[in-house]
């Protein structure tokens, strides 16, 4: 808060004006009757209990960044700078786009810091903003990290609990404050009528943490102090009008404006009374903060119980004022990249992504309209949990429709959302074609195949089908797993894609009814076949698979052998093929 000491014509003025001001907002405007019993216990069920050990975190932070820059936050100075970049990479991080705007008519030129989030109507707004600079002479945790902490955890808290919204909340943090309410006025006047129009009130919150405080509302008896005051009449605090901070914060730059205003404070350095002692605790004939404008107003130089009030009193009014009913489930859809091309005969690969952006995540099952004519989509999944994202796979066939084409993409859950892809269909293809599986008969060691220990090997217990080596997967007798795989690229525009390998399995199992052994053959998430003892056979057998499903994509072949605790059975591979034609 600024220590502002106006002439005494211009006080009397200015206590005049405000004085017939609040008598008529109290005639024109008074509050319902609003009782702790009553009216209270519904708004606290509906807000959010704010973590007073995370806020408290912030003002560490706060007091941090002075101690490492001078031991000041002061407007214009390298600790008001860190103070700004603390607050804007949190609110960041938590999703709000933020806005620096430069207060080039300040007398420390500096950034006010301002958020809004970004759901309920852009004409209905409800406005919270505390200072956050300091005074050069320390470090400013309750004058003001108090206020800038308070409104950056509440922020954060929306944030995280994304609710349906009737109005729209924006935050602010302000610069050049203690130099004369400099960064407020600035934005005020930036506003243009229509945008004033927007602004349905003006919350401010400048030391609300003292460490001998009271419970003091700006504007106590008006419309827009009213929830304010629901919060704390709830705990029976019977709080005071901020008769201290009269013209003393930024509140009166919107005031001045004709914005209806209100805002907590717990008290500067005037003194507690000892009536205000009897009801709030504390030592009467003491100042509320004896550490107003001093170095050692530090992060000891907070109530905590106060702190935590008031921080649960913001998201109060925030809840009353702003946020209705139970938030619905919507999420969005985006496809990344926009647009891609693909040859008649090959395929192409684009990403979907699903956000949820409010209520709970919900199964989003996606689909595709406007492919022409030999073109198919899918997606892998086919449907996914908002927030999860899926492969989409455009493929053309050899005979597909040239041109440009766009593909609306949607997800579909408990509402629909889309997003559009642009396709271009080209004539051009072909077919590189050949083998495609390296070192396909494990002749050349291990490299391309990445296996468990021992599966290539040329031993002679089981026989190679050609050469000497093979992939030799269990045949231990006990429970064992083996796996054997290699990544490929199959290429695009081919008329056959043929997968062989010979199998040979041996076992000791004697059953003729139950799978205890088995041998998977997978083609990346997709199994081609599974195989068991009861395939056993005395030589190799070939195996066959079409793969013209993943032309176009790199891919992992797999085999993976599984066997139990008794009575081997071996899984021997050897001359693994793909070839393309």
């Amino acid at each position: 808060m600024s220590r502002r000491t106006p002439i005494a014509g211009l006080a009397l003025a200015l206590f005049a004006g405000m004085t017939s001001t609040l008598a008529a907002t109290t005639a024109s405007a008074a509050p319902a009757p609003v009782t702790a019993a009553a009216a209270a216990p519904t708004l606290l069920a509906a807000a959010p209990d704010i973590s007073v050990t995370n806020v408290q975190a912030h003002l560490t932070q706060l007091n941090t960044i002075a101690t490492n820059n001078g031991g000041n936050r002061r407007a214009g100075s390298a600790g008001y700078t860190a103070s700004v970049s603390y607050v804007k990479g949190r609110l960041q991080a938590a999703g709000y786009t933020v806005t620096e705007q430069n207060c080039t008519t300040c007398t420390y030129p500096g950034n006010n810091v301002i958020a809004e989030w970004p759901q309920g109507p852009a004409d209905q707004v409800v406005m919270f903003g505390a200072h956050l600079d300091s005074v050069s002479a320390g470090p400013g945790i309750n004058d003001n990290g108090s206020g800038s902490a308070t409104l950056l955890e509440n922020a954060l808290v929306l944030a995280q609990q994304n609710p349906s919204m009737t109005k729209r909340v924006r935050f602010a943090w302000w610069n050049g404050e203690e130099q004369g309410l400099q960064g407020s006025k600035f934005y005020v006047n930036s506003l243009s009528a229509t945008q004033k129009s927007y602004l349905k009130g003006y919350y401010n919150f400048d030391m609300v943490g003292s460490p001998n405080g009271g419970y003091f509302i700006n504007r106590v008896t008006s419309t827009t102090a009213a929830p304010l005051k629901a919060y704390w009449d709830s705990f029976s605090l019977q709080p005071e009008e901020n008769v201290e901070g009269q013209g003393r914060s930024d509140d009166y730059s919107f005031q001045n404006a004709g914005i209806p205003t209100s805002g907590y404070a717990a008290g500067a350095s005037a003194t507690k009374t000892s009536a205000q002692a009897s009801k709030w605790g504390g030592t009467a004939g003491a100042a509320y903060d004896s550490c107003y404008h001093r170095s050692c107003d530090t992060t000891s130089n907070i109530n905590a119980t106060i702190l935590n009030r008031s921080a649960d009193g913001v998201a109060y009014a925030i809840w009353q004022l702003a946020v209705g009913g139970t938030p619905t489930n919507d999420f969005s859809v985006a496809v990344s990249p926009t647009s891609g091309s693909v040859a008649r005969g090959a395929s192409t690969t684009a990403t979907v992504s699903t956000t949820t952006t409010s209520g709970s995540a919900q199964t989003v099952s996606l689909s595709a309209a406007g492919a022409p004519s030999g073109v198919t989509v899918s997606f892998s999944p086919s449907s996914v949990t908002s927030g999860g994202s899926a492969t989409m796979t455009v493929s053309a066939s050899s005979t597909a429709t040239t041109s440009t084409f766009t593909i609306t993409v949607t997800g579909t859950g408990s509402v629909s959302r889309s997003a559009t892809y642009r396709v271009t269909v080209t004539g051009s293809g072909g077919c590189a074609g050949g083998q495609l599986i390296g070192n396909s008969s494990f002749e050349s060691g291990t490299t391309p195949w990445t296996a468990t220990s021992g599966v290539i090997t040329n031993s002679t217990s089981q026989a190679a089908r050609t050469g000497s080596y093979k992939a030799w997967l269990d045949g231990y007798g006990s429970t064992h797993t083996d796996t054997l795989s290699q990544s490929v690229t199959v290429p695009a525009g081919c008329a056959s894609y043929t997968l062989a390998f010979w199998l040979h399995i041996d076992t000791a199992e004697t059953t003729t009814s139950t799978a205890y052994d088995r041998l998977t053959v997978q083609i990346g998430t997709t199994t081609l076949a599974t195989y068991s003892n009861l395939n056993a056979a005395s030589g190799y057998v070939q195996r066959t698979f079409n793969l013209a499903a993943y032309a176009g994509q790199t891919v992992t072949m797999k085999f993976t052998g599984v066997e139990d605790s008794s009575l081997q059975t071996s899984f021997v591979v050897d001359d693994v093929t793909l070839q393309a034609s």
